[in-house]
């Protein structure tokens, strides 16, 4: 999970006020002049000939259509810039060529430097249509960019020529996964991981509700001959979510709790930072993303050695929503830490939570299905058939990660700490494609109860809604259930069509893996459905687009770092939530230690004269720590969006 910016930190410009244009009551496609894209429910637009605003209901964010005849990409982003605020002057920091689909023949981005001080988002993409330019411009702050994801990516995703019908494949009968076409999808899986730099990778497949593939390719570490087979152990990280919820519809056809029951009913210690919010809150809410929440991860990630599944659930108390509850997409994982073990303890209520989570799984999902391969146990794991994680490291050298990152999710486990296989995972979507039966008739879970998790329970981009730890979309016209996984040096997908009744599961040992999750889909309905072949092309261009970052993030940061800021440092800083910071000279270099991980740390100078230490372990590259001071006492000072963290020295 490196920490790598979508998007560049900017000076917020003037934005004005909402009255402007008008309030959107629905999601609403918009025409220019030769472009047309999709603005969220509550935005406010406006329209004139050949642009096109949106603003956020927070009114200091604005995505910014803008039509403009140019000779290339870098004139039509400049004109763009120049019609929406003549003043803009920026550096620009990184041009990068993206994936042309959607009926786009040509797509660059640019971001800028900036300063973090500044907490303002700004970036541009530039789409060609012929002879023709449209610039989306993004310029807000950082926290509603943040918190409104899904209506930014709503607006990119939807963004197209107004005259272009997208591919779609409904009405359409796919065709069977034979030994021809898994052979196609083999090969695209092999080149994929010589291009993108993933070691090695487990996969299965699903057809009619059959399985008929399971199987891995490369290695389970570099450098060492193992191979990844079918049983081979990777991290399915948020992948546990759905298996989490799976166990509660269980109970749910036990009639041991409902799905819109109050989970204060259900476990009266339940409290977030909001008594408004903790009222509202049905079962069903701990895995919808849909409460107002935002991500608290850095808290558990910095934060672990002593943490707990009780201290887990307690850690809500201290997180407030910033949106309202039902309005916006919000992923938060430790809500549905929460949902799993609330299940648990609802299924053993006189075991410890950790304990009664980790039996009602097994006992419910993982021994009835057959997943013997399946554990939360890291112990029992890595003495296992278990592939080791990696990621590229700044320099862009493909590397082994310590383990110590992902013991950061042992306590969170229902969001994401599972260890399986291919020959195990697909054996969970196969009772998804079959709806709650095992091969041998057998009904584990009633259909109602498993397909109330695919229920939309908010939108999260163009035809796309999040159910109980599970996404559903009409992707290219045809229904598809699908979920991702993230943990450290490990990135993992399942994908089901549920009218198909076909699916796949993929699992990666490596933090590149992330760019072949969606490619996978797309060349997964190619072979189906005959469609154009754009998959290839995806992963080319991520995996440029990622080098190229790689190469800035190298060349914008001092490794060894600027002995006077080094020199500058205290010996020791805590946070309030992030525990406790040691600093530490190594040679020349400097590692920031924060007890249950470490890092060497390189320095960046900001255009405000502000300086940066950044982190350069390659599982957590790029996390920015800025040097100050407050009442006297050196600060470093760390966010992610929505939280701002203060080291203070001690």
């Amino acid at each position: 999970m490196p920490v790598r910016k979508f998007i560049a930190v900017a000076i917020a410009l003037a934005l004005g006020t909402s009255a402007y244009g008008q309030k959107l009551d629905a999601d609403t496609s918009l025409v220019a002049g030769v472009s047309k894209i999709t603005g969220a429910r509550d935005w406010t637009a406006r329209q004139e000939a050949g642009l096109i605003m949106l603003e956020a209901p927070e009114g200091d964010t604005r995505m910014v259509l803008v039509e403009v005849d140019a000779a290339d990409a870098a004139a039509a982003t400049a004109a763009a810039w120049t019609r929406y605020q003549p003043t803009f002057k920026r550096t620009i920091k990184l041009v990068t060529v993206e994936e042309a689909s959607n009926g786009w023949q040509e797509r660059k981005a640019t971001s800028y430097e900036t300063s973090p001080s500044e907490k303002a988002v700004i970036y541009a993409e530039a789409f060609r249509e012929g002879g023709k330019w449209t610039v989306l411009l993004l310029d807000g702050s950082e926290q509603t960019v943040g918190k409104r994801e899904a209506a930014l990516d709503l607006a990119l995703q939807s963004l197209r020529p107004k005259n272009y019908l997208p591919e779609s494949f409904a009405g359409r009968a796919a065709h069977p996964l034979d030994a021809a076409r898994q052979a196609q999808l083999r090969a695209f899986l092999r080149d994929s991981m010589k291009v993108l730099g993933v070691p090695g990778l487990s996969y299965a497949l699903l057809d009619h509700g059959k399985i008929v593939y399971e199987g891995g390719l490369g290695v389970r570490e570099l450098g060492k001959p193992a191979p990844v087979d079918a049983h081979t152990l990777f991290m399915a990280a948020s992948n546990t979510k759905g298996m989490s919820t799976l166990m509660l519809s269980t109970l749910v056809d036990e009639g041991k709790l409902k799905w819109d029951q109050k989970v204060t009913e259900v476990y009266p210690a339940f409290k977030l930072g909001s008594a408004e919010t903790t009222s509202k809150v049905e079962v069903k809410h701990l895995v919808c993303a849909c409460t107002g929440l935002p991500r608290q991860d850095l808290e558990w990630i910095f934060e672990f050695k002593n943490a707990t599944p009780e201290t887990s659930l307690k850690l809500l108390a201290t997180n407030s929503p910033t949106s309202g509850f039902g309005e916006v997409y919000q992923y938060n994982n430790l809500m549905a830490s929460a949902a799993g073990y609330i299940g648990g303890h609802v299924a053993y209520p006189d075991k410890p939570l950790g304990a009664a989570y980790d039996e009602a799984m097994q006992k419910r999902i993982f021994t009835p299905l057959g997943m013997d391969d399946t554990t939360f146990d890291m112990g029992r794991a890595l003495r296992s058939n278990h592939a080791s994680p990696h990621s590229y490291n700044v320099d862009s050298k493909v590397e082994v990660l310590p383990m110590s990152f992902n013991y950061s999710v042992v306590p969170h486990r229902p969001a994401g700490g599972v260890w399986t296989s291919a020959h195990d995972l697909i054996r969970y979507v196969q009772l998804e494609a079959n709806q709650g039966k095992l091969p041998d008739g057998k009904q584990l879970v009633s259909a109602d109860a498993l397909l109330a998790r695919r229920q939309p329970q908010v939108a999260a981009g163009e035809n796309r809604s999040y159910g109980m730890g599970l996404s559903v979309e009409t992707a290219w016209g045809v229904p598809v259930v699908y979920h991702g996984g993230s943990m450290f040096g490990y990135k993992s997908d399942i994908y089901l069509i549920p009218g198909e009744g076909i699916g796949a599961v993929l699992l990666t040992n490596s933090d590149q893996g992330h760019a072949l999750l969606r490619p996978m889909l797309r060349r997964l309905m190619e072979i189906l459905y005959d469609g154009k072949p754009e998959a290839v092309e995806a992963v080319r261009a991520a995996a440029e687009r990622e080098a190229a970052e790689r190469k800035q993030e190298r060349s914008a940061t001092t490794l060894p770092p600027d002995a006077r800021a080094a020199a500058g440092l205290a010996r020791r800083y805590r946070s309030a939530e992030l525990g406790e910071l040691t600093v530490r000279r190594k040679g020349k270099g400097l590692v920031f230690d924060f007890g249950e991980w470490q890092t060497a740390v390189g320095t960046h100078k900001n255009e405000d004269g502000s300086l940066s230490f950044m982190t350069n372990a390659a599982a957590f590259s790029g996390l920015e720590l800025v040097a100050g001071r407050t009442s006297g006492k050196r600060t470093l000072t760390v966010r992610d969006g929505q939280h701002e963290y203060i080291f203070t020295e001690l």
